[in-house]
C-alpha cells in the first residue's frame, strides 16, 4: 500500500495564458500628443517661415534632408549672393619713406574668411597656383595671370579655379589665326589685362573670360568661352570709337565689377575705360572735374545699394560720390557724402610721421570694398594696411598672423549663387 507524501503542501503555480490581456497605458498628456506628430502635417507656408529663420548654412543643410525641403528651400534663398570672405596676396610691409616704395608680391594667395560660420576655404588643391598672380575674382571663380614677365605684344595663359569645389582649369592663350590680320597689328600690340565675364552654370565650369591688348590705338578684346573642359577663343574687332593716345603702360591690369559693367583704372588720368558685358562694347568715362586737380586718388567702386560711386582724397578729405544727374552734378556724378577729413585718418594709423603736409601723402584711398560692406581699404606707405567703415568711422588694421599685411588688392569672394543642387534646371 503505496504511501501519502506527508511534506508540506504547496499549491501549484499556472502560467496564464497568451490571451490574458495587459493593464492599459496611461492617457498620453497632450504635449507628447504633440510632439508625436510628424512634421509632414506642417504646410509648406509653415516650413518656409521656419526655413527663412535659419542661418544660410543651415538652409542649405535643411535644403538636403528631403526633395520636398529642397523645393521648398529654394524658394527662400537670398537673391544676392554671401560673401564668404577675401583672397588677396599677404606682402611685407615696405619701409617708410624716404625708402623706395616696393610692389613686389612675394606670397601665394590667400583666404580670409568674412567670419567664423564662413567656410576656410584654400587653393591647396592647385599646387601650381603660387606661380600665378590673382587678377579677379567673379561669380565664385578666381582669374589668375603667370607671374614671371611675358612679352606685351603676347596673350598669356590663364588660370581659373573654382575654390568652393576644388576644380581648376588652365587656358591656353588664343591660336594666332584668331585675329585674321594678326600680323599687322604684332607689333604695336600691348596686353593689358582680363577679367571673368560670365558664368552659365555654378555647378559647372562653363563660364567666359574676355582679356584686352591695345592694337593700333585701339582696345581689343578676345573672349574665351569654356564648356567643361573645352576652350575655345574668339577675337572681336577693334574699338574704333575708343582712341588711347598715352602709353599704355599706364593702365592697371586688374578691373573692378561694379553695377553690371567692368572698368579699369588708368594712372594718372582723369577716366576710365568700361567693358559693357552684354554688347562687348568699350568707352570711357569721366571723372569729377573736382578730382582733377592736386595730387587726388580715386577709386571706382559700388555702394551696398547697388550704386556706382568713386571714392576719393580730394580736398583732403575722404569724400564719396555717386553717378546721378543734378544742378550740382559733375560729369554725371554728385557728391553724396563728405565723410571724414583725411588728417583725422592719419591719427588713426600708428607711428605716422606727424608732418602736416606730408602725412597726407603716405595715406590714401586704395579700393572701395567689393564685398559692399561700406568698408573702405586705406594703403598707406610703411605703416600697414587697412580698413575704414564710412558709417561707423572704425578702422581696423589689416594683418595675417604671420605678420604681413593683407595685400592690394583684396578680392571679395562670393559663393556662386544659386548653388547647383538648387539650381533651376532649365
Amino acid at each position: 500500500m503505496a504511501r501519502k507524501n506527508r511534506g508540506k503542501k504547496t499549491k501549484s503555480r499556472k502560467t496564464p495564458p497568451f490571451s490574458t490581456p495587459f493593464p492599459p497605458p496611461p492617457p498620453m498628456e497632450p504635449q507628447a500628443k504633440a510632439a508625436k506628430a510628424s512634421i509632414d502635417v506642417l504646410a509648406d507656408f509653415d516650413i518656409c517661415s521656419i526655413l527663412r529663420r535659419l542661418s544660410l548654412a543651415d538652409l542649405l543643410r535643411a535644403a538636403l534632408a528631403c526633395h520636398r525641403w529642397r523645393r521648398l528651400a529654394a524658394g527662400c534663398l537670398p537673391r544676392a549672393p554671401p560673401l564668404l570672405g577675401y583672397f588677396f596676396h599677404p606682402t611685407e610691409t615696405p619701409p617708410p619713406p624716404p625708402l623706395p616704395y616696393t610692389k613686389n608680391v612675394d606670397t601665394p594667395a590667400v583666404f580670409v574668411p568674412l567670419d567664423a560660420s564662413s567656410p576656410r576655404l584654400s587653393l591647396d588643391f592647385a599646387p601650381d597656383a603660387f606661380r600665378f598672380f590673382l587678377f579677379d575674382s567673379h561669380q565664385g571663380l578666381l582669374l589668375f595671370e603667370p607671374a614671371d614677365e611675358f612679352p606685351k605684344k603676347m596673350i598669356p595663359r590663364f588660370l581659373v579655379l573654382d575654390p568652393s569645389t576644388s576644380r581648376r582649369i588652365l587656358l591656353p592663350p588664343p591660336p594666332r589665326d584668331t585675329v585674321p590680320d594678326d600680323r599687322r597689328w604684332r607689333n604695336s600690340r600691348y596686353y593689358v589685362g582680363c577679367a571673368l565675364l560670365s558664368r552659365a552654370r555654378p555647378g559647372k565650369l562653363c563660364f567666359e573670360v574676355v582679356c584686352f591688348a591695345i592694337d593700333g590705338g585701339h582696345p581689343r578684346a578676345w573672349v574665351a568661352s569654356v564648356d567643361n573642359g573645352d576652350c575655345s577663343w574668339r577675337a572681336l574687332p577693334r574699338d574704333e570709337e575708343v582712341v588711347v593716345e598715352f602709353d599704355p603702360y599706364w593702365f592697371e591690369g586688374r578691373c573692378v565689377h561694379a553695377s553690371g559693367k567692368i572698368y579699369w583704372h588708368i594712372c594718372n588720368s582723369w577716366r576710365l575705360l568700361v567693358l559693357d558685358p552684354a554688347t562687348l562694347k568699350f568707352s570711357c568715362l569721366l571723372v569729377p572735374d573736382a578730382m582733377s586737380c592736386g595730387s587726388c586718388k580715386y577709386r571706382i567702386g559700388e555702394t551696398p545699394d547697388g550704386r556706382l560711386c568713386l571714392v576719393t582724397d580730394g580736398e583732403k578729405q575722404l569724400q564719396l560720390w555717386v553717378r546721378g544727374e543734378g544742378r550740382s552734378s559733375d560729369n554725371g556724378w554728385l557728391l553724396e557724402r563728405r565723410i571724414v577729413d583725411l588728417s583725422v585718418v592719419c591719427d588713426m594709423v600708428p607711428g605716422l610721421h606727424r608732418d602736416t603736409k606730408m602725412r597726407t601723402l603716405r595715406v590714401w584711398p586704395s579700393d572701395m570694398d567689393a564685398g559692399r560692406t561700406g568698408k573702405v581699404f586705406i594703403k598707406t606707405w610703411g605703416y600697414g594696411y587697412y580698413s575704414f567703415d564710412v558709417d561707423t568711422g572704425k578702422m581696423e588694421s589689416l594683418w595675417t598672423k604671420g605678420g604681413k599685411e593683407y595685400g592690394h588688392p583684396m578680392f571679395a569672394y562670393f559663393l556662386a549663387w544659386p548653388p547647383a543642387f538648387l539650381a533651376p534646371e532649365n
